[in-house]
């Protein structure tokens, strides 16, 4: 075959046999056997039932890969389509933060934050549920690095009564140090006096959401489009206790112990924890970094600056009445999880 071929290219064959490249090269390779493809199948059917069509063409890959099977992600979708295996569709988002209130927001200092361990950073929020015949809310805590659900509550109303109960949850299971950041939206609940007042007993610093930018609080809101995709809008509940019981199969069993996430290298949260704990130089909590624009220039004198200097952050970034306390000097930079944990899959193996 090759003293035939002569000088011919692959390429100028393929025209010559009007045939694309790509499907000359696709002939080359070996077919998987019918005894392949149906384990794969198979296999594919099995972790989609398992996780209640959580679970999209990327998460299947990996979770195949963990069992030894290396499979194109495009096959993967392809089988999954066929089968209708498709994972559930999202919803329109609503907003239901109530931010027309009187009381005092604080700066936003999670938006720059270079975490590098727990317990530096909560996010929270609330959602809600709509059962048949009554509206009720959820609010919840994050672990700003592992993603891990510390805190959750559910109950009929919207009032400082609730998120206070989602945050003494997630301080009895953490037992956090002083230091750590509290970030949220502006919201009504989370600027309480109850509320704040716990969050200064722990030596928690205060931090939340510009106005209308959800943005701000991305890492909650984005387990929040989890919890409802997933969860709420697969099942009908029949009442609070119903919900309640599921929320707790879902957070406490699922969400934190088995999920794969996309951001912790498609970890679950809890297993992302554990292989934390082990690696070398990787505390409980450590210190986070503030290293946002004109950080040296921030004083502590409540929203007014000395006489010659220009304000540090943009005006969106700094409204009047805003506090400035949390702002600590400088600290060396040091790794984000995003740079030296998160996405070296296989770091800690």
């Amino acid at each position: 075959m090759t003293s035939r071929q002569g000088t011919l290219t692959v390429e100028r064959m393929c025209q010559l046999a009007q045939v694309s490249r790509a499907g000359f090269y696709r002939f080359l390779q070996p077919h998987p056997t019918v005894e392949e493809d149906m384990t794969v199948r198979s296999l594919i059917q099995q972790i989609v039932v398992e996780n209640r069509r959580r679970y999209g063409c990327w998460r299947v890959k990996e979770d195949l890969e963990s069992r030894g099977w290396v499979v194109n992600h495009k096959r993967i979708a392809r089988i999954m389509r066929e089968d209708d295996l498709l994972c559930l569709q999202q919803r329109k988002f609503r907003v239901t933060t109530d931010s027309r209130h009187s009381l005092q927001v604080h700066l936003n200092l999670a938006w720059n934050m270079k975490l590098t361990g727990i317990n530096q950073l909560w996010v929270a929020d609330i959602t809600y549920v709509r059962l048949p015949t009554e509206f009720v809310y959820a609010a919840l805590i994050l672990d700003g690095f592992s993603r891990k659900v510390i805190g959750w509550a559910v109950d009929r109303s919207m009032t400082s009564a609730l998120t206070l109960s989602a945050l003494r949850q997630a301080i009895a299971q953490r037992q956090p140090l002083p230091g750590l950041v509290h970030h949220s939206d502006r919201g009504l609940q989370y600027a309480s006096a109850d509320y704040v007042r716990v969050l200064r007993q722990y030596g928690m610093e205060l931090s939340m959401s510009r106005a209308g930018n959800p943005y701000d609080n991305a890492t909650c809101e984005s387990f929040i489009k989890t919890l409802k995709v997933e969860e709420i809008y697969a099942n009908h509940y029949r009442d609070l206790d119903d919900l309640r019981a599921n929320f707790q199969v879902f957070i406490e069993q699922y969400y934190n112990r088995h999920r794969l996430h996309s951001a912790l290298g498609y970890r679950s949260p809890e297993k992302f924890e554990e292989a934390l704990a082990a690696a070398p130089d990787r505390g409980r909590g450590g210190t986070a970094i503030l290293s946002f624009s004109g950080h040296g220039e921030i004083f502590q004198c409540n929203g007014e600056q000395p006489t010659g200097h220009s304000p540090t952050h943009c005006l969106d970034e700094s409204p009047a009445g805003y506090s400035w306390a949390g702002c600590s000097p400088a600290e060396p930079a040091c790794a984000s999880p995003a740079e030296e944990i998160i996405w070296r899959k296989g770091k800690f193996e």
